[in-house]
């Protein structure tokens, strides 16, 4: 009887893939294991085992594996029902969410290499270049395709191996590499000829001319008394000596090398008591605990610096208590070095961290550890991607600052929202979910008075500390009596000096990073634009340098303009490094630091920063939105935000929402511990209601009135949103395609579509874009919309004209 396996393979193709195994590979496999695969003519991919059985494929014959890659599965049922979930309901395919979820280095990719025929008799078959390949695989075992295009100085080489492979003058076998490997640290031991109680008298008198060897030997024999292994690095730092007369001895036969498998994370920290909460505290988490028995889901609104972090680790005490596994999951990773740092003091080595800036190696040894649901993974703290992660017993779910926009995805497919998804993952292992922040999302808050999630509010500050006390500044106003200097107002220089005047630090928020958003000619008003995308390039001071931030395209500054050759050219508007600059001569007495993308870069990129103003170091941090998720300083007293309409007037029905919670956010690290912390908002339209409401802090009337404006014009959470992009490198195109789709798309949903449209940047990476927006009223099925959706979307690609556009569908887009 033969046996067929059905995989997952990580290409965006939506169905599954049937090959043929032996019965002794169907016994030995499950679901969840790796095995590698060979598709289309010379690929080799690892797939995962989906399905076992015995009914072969109708359309196509299956293909034998190539070889079985684990031993267990490293995915487990939960896992897959999940990747399913998110399948489904995001639109796209299996195989997107599989490699999303799984660390690179687990998907093995294939190198083809080639191998000489030693049986080739007669070498005079050959042409010229193949010869040449031939001769050098007389001195190579093997050579990849890479470096036989090297050799021959040209890129199209496939033809000449083929050429060899049909005179049987070479052979190809696809190798698959392993991609992870342990991390091994090297340890020194005495050889086994001398022992640690007589040896050493023998020893000094055998060394006493090498004085440097004579030192290290010493060194030895002091940590030796410690009874522990003894690191090769750590011996020769404690000695002084090079690394050459530590193998100078090995040689001697003196003392061995020998490795030890470490892991690469391990955290440090003694479980010290948690601290006390105070009634206010106390009384939301007996109302979180409340609100559990009859919901799955709760919502914790709570202030600014109101102690939520407390909350959640009293809620993870007792989950871990229970022997199961918790999720933290962060919106940004800046935020995860002050929470790391937090929780390690209550949990020590309970705690693991899983995100992006990770190391492949680091990764894959979170995912076995989680698999193996050891207890050093029992607390899993991470970016949106730790949902992913194979949890066997989650009892809590914990998504902090969930109104965050850095939950969704964009880019690549899956484009999925981690807040959802988490929601989803609980209730798929029957655990708690708790979502917290100072300014939810109205999705989320809209849940909760529906009664569909269970809601607690914290409404005092820790220490019954005011919230501070909002400023705005009409800019409008300050230019006109000419009190500006740079872009700061008099006033918000006075409240700078104040605050560093009393040895407080100060935050100043510019959602804008580089020196400047457009460079311009004074002269003729061109000014330089990406050649790739239709946005003109940001100007980076610190060096001298255009950059594109949407495809990274740069180059250097140039002295006059390209259009009309003048030498004057302009800077309009301001991102944080003109700030720091502007700061720099205003208080030169003073440390500026600044905080975005330019500056983090690399693992500790946030460490450093972050490390550096809680030490108060720095006494002014500038920074962009990175600055106003949850961080915790001390000694913040003064937060400006410098430009607050770029947030306001911005093309998105999310836009007010979004420009209340990063403000209310940025001001919330104002005055956290000892008294009233101030904010002061630049704008050039203080009467905004959005600004008002902000100054006030009052979330209730923001959401009142958002609400309205999103009932009055079909948005979530009344309606659903799908959004449907169209990319391709010829306008027209995509122009026709977009047109056609929203026909078609029209006939079925009638006014609910909206488009087409071009965004704001119409152009990235040489890709034309246009969008449209499909809105699902209340009573609409969505299941049902989408099969109509795929319906008409096989119809699109079906048409040969279309086939090459790119078609992106975004499910909640927002």
């Amino acid at each position: 009887m033969t046996h067929f396996i059905d995989v997952i393979l990580p290409i965006p193709l939506k169905k599954t893939f049937t090959y043929s195994v032996t019965e002794a590979e169907a016994t030995f496999l499950k679901k969840g294991m790796r095995v590698a695969v060979p598709f289309g003519k010379s690929k080799i991919y690892t797939a995962l085992v989906y399905n076992i059985h015995q009914k072969a494929p109708e359309l196509y014959e299956a293909k034998d594996i190539h070889q079985i890659l684990d031993e267990q599965p490293i995915v487990n049922e939960r896992q897959l029902n999940h990747w399913q979930w998110i399948s489904n309901y995001y639109m796209c395919s299996l195989g997107d969410v599989y490699r999303a979820a799984l660390p690179s280095a687990f998907l093995l990719e294939s190198e083809t290499s080639i191998y000489k025929n030693e049986a080739l008799k007669d070498e005079s078959v050959l042409t010229d270049e193949e010869f040449l390949i031939f001769e050098a695989l007389e001195h190579h075992s093997q050579l990849t395709i890479h470096q036989v295009a090297d050799i021959l100085g040209k890129k199209t080489v496939l033809p000449i191996i083929d050429g060899l492979i049909s005179k049987e003058a070479a052979f190809i076998k696809e190798e698959i590499y392993e991609t992870y490997k342990p991390k091994l640290v090297k340890y020194v031991r005495l050889n086994s000829n001398y022992t640690l109680d007589n040896g050493l008298q023998e020893l000094l008198e055998q060394l006493s001319r090498a004085k440097k060897q004579k030192e290290l030997v010493l060194t030895y024999f002091q940590l030796a008394a410690a009874k522990k292994p003894i690191k090769a690095k750590d011996l020769i730092e404690k000695s002084g000596v090079s690394s050459a007369v530590l193998k100078a001895l090995v040689d001697k036969e003196i003392f061995d090398f020998y490795q030890i498998k470490t892991d690469r994370i391990s955290y440090q920290g003694e479980t010290n008591q948690i601290k006390q909460l105070n009634e206010f505290q106390q009384q939301a988490y007996t109302e979180v605990k409340a609100s559990f028995e009859t919901q799955n889901v709760t919502l914790l609104h709570g202030v600014t610096g109101s102690g939520k972090t407390e909350i959640y680790v009293k809620l993870i005490k007792e989950v871990i208590g229970e022997g199961k596994q918790v999720l933290f999951l962060l919106p940004e990773i800046a935020l995860t070095t002050q929470i790391i740092m937090r929780l390690q003091n209550y949990f020590g080595n309970f705690i693991s961290v899983f995100h992006s800036k990770y190391s492949m190696n680091e990764r894959v040894e979170v995912w076995n550890n989680v698999l193996e649901n050891k207890p050093k993974a029992q607390i899993i703290l991470g970016a949106r991607s730790s949902g992913f992660l194979p949890f066997s017993n989650l009892g809590l779910i914990v998504v902090d600052e969930e109104h965050e926009s850095s939950y969704k995805q964009f880019e690549p497919s899956p484009r999925y929202n981690a807040r959802d998804a988490a929601v989803v993952l609980g209730h798929l292992h029957k655990a708690k979910v708790l979502l917290g922040s100072a300014t939810p999302s109205l999705e989320s808050y809209y849940n909760a008075k529906q009664n569909k999630y269970g809601f607690v509010e914290l409404t005092r500050r820790f220490g019954n500390i005011q919230l501070p006390k909002i400023e705005l500044i009409d800019v409008k106003e300050k230019h006109r009596k000419k009190e500006m200097t740079g872009h700061f107002s008099d006033r918000l220089l006075k409240m700078i000096n104040e605050a560093l005047d009393e040895k407080e630090q100060v935050i100043l928020f510019q959602n804008r990073r580089g020196f400047s958003p457009v460079v311009e000619c004074t002269t003729c008003g061109v000014s330089p634009q990406c050649p790739n995308c239709d946005v003109s390039l940001t100007y980076h001071k610190f060096r001298k340098e255009l950059k594109c931030h949407y495809c990274n395209y740069q180059r250097s500054m140039p002295n006059s303009c390209g259009a009309c050759g003048t030498a004057t050219l302009d800077t309009k508007g301001f991102g944080t490094e003109q700030i720091e600059l502007e700061l720099k001569e205003l208080f030169p007495n003073h440390n500026i630091g600044r905080m975005d993308l330019d500056t983090t870069r690399g693992k500790y990129g946030y460490q450093k920063i972050i490390g550096a103003f809680e030490a108060q170091e720095i006494d002014i941090l500038v920074g962009t939105q990175m600055l106003s998720k949850g961080l915790d300083f001390e000694n913040v007293s003064l937060v400006g935000v410098l430009n607050a309409d770029s947030m306001l007037n911005f093309p998105d029905f999310r836009a007010h929402e979004r420009a209340y919670q990063l403000m209310v956010q940025v001001s919330g690290r104002a005055g956290r511990t000892k008294k009233q912390g101030n904010v002061a908002i630049q704008t050039y339209n203080p009467y905004h209601q959005i600004l008002q409401q902000v100054s006030t802090t009052n979330y209730t009337e923001m959401y009142k009135e958002q609400l309205q404006d999103r009932w009055q014009f079909h948005y979530p959470p009344y309606y659903r949103v799908i959004k449907i992009t169209l990319k391709h490198k010829d306008y027209t195109r995509v122009d026709n395609g977009i047109n056609w789709l929203v026909k078609a798309l029209q006939n079925v949903f009638g006014e609910n579509v909206l488009g087409p449209s071009a965004p704001a940047v119409s152009r990235i990476r040489n890709l034309y874009i246009k969008n449209l927006v499909i809105k699902i009223p209340p009573k609409q099925s969505l299941g049902k919309t989408k099969e109509q959706i795929a319906k008409i979307r096989n119809t699109f690609e079906a048409v040969k004209d279309f086939r090459p556009i790119r078609f992106i569908i975004d499910v909640d887009a927002y």
